[in-house]
């Protein structure tokens, strides 16, 4: 059984789309256990935080809101405070998952590769990435 938070972010995804020549794009799936999960993170970055996020999700409830609570999630934060949202952290505000589905909350992975794109077309990565180690 799901939480209300997932069937609530399940059907009605928030920040589902693109962006147009985005700071950042990012992808991740879900591995061997879940590999029908597959999200995409677009965001824009102004001033060092994440002022518009959007993720175009396949896959099963979980995948969906997931990306769904972790876009929530990053919206307005500084980019190291969004490389610190985790699957367990996206797990929590779902209300939690059922344990066989904790593979697909794969949208924080994608977050991170998009943040981390950003702020390699900025000359940041290396130094943010040792900060976060």
């Amino acid at each position: 059984m799901y939480s209300h938070e997932v069937l609530e972010h399940f059907l009605h995804p928030r920040h589902v789309g693109t962006i147009e020549d985005p700071s950042g794009f990012g992808q991740a799936g879900g591995g061997e256990r879940c590999p029908d999960d597959l999200a995409y993170i677009w965001i824009r970055v102004a001033d060092g935080r994440i002022v518009e996020i959007r993720h175009k999700t396949l896959g099963c409830p979980v995948a969906i809101a997931a990306s769904s609570v972790t876009c929530e999630m990053a919206l307005g934060k500084t980019l190291a405070e969004a490389l610190a949202i985790t699957p367990e952290a996206v797990i929590a505000a779902l209300g939690g998952v059922p344990e066989r589905k904790a593979n697909s909350t794969v949208a924080p992975k994608a977050l991170r590769a998009a943040i981390m794109q950003a702020l390699d077309r900025n000359g940041q990565a290396e130094q943010q990435d040792a900060s976060t180690d």
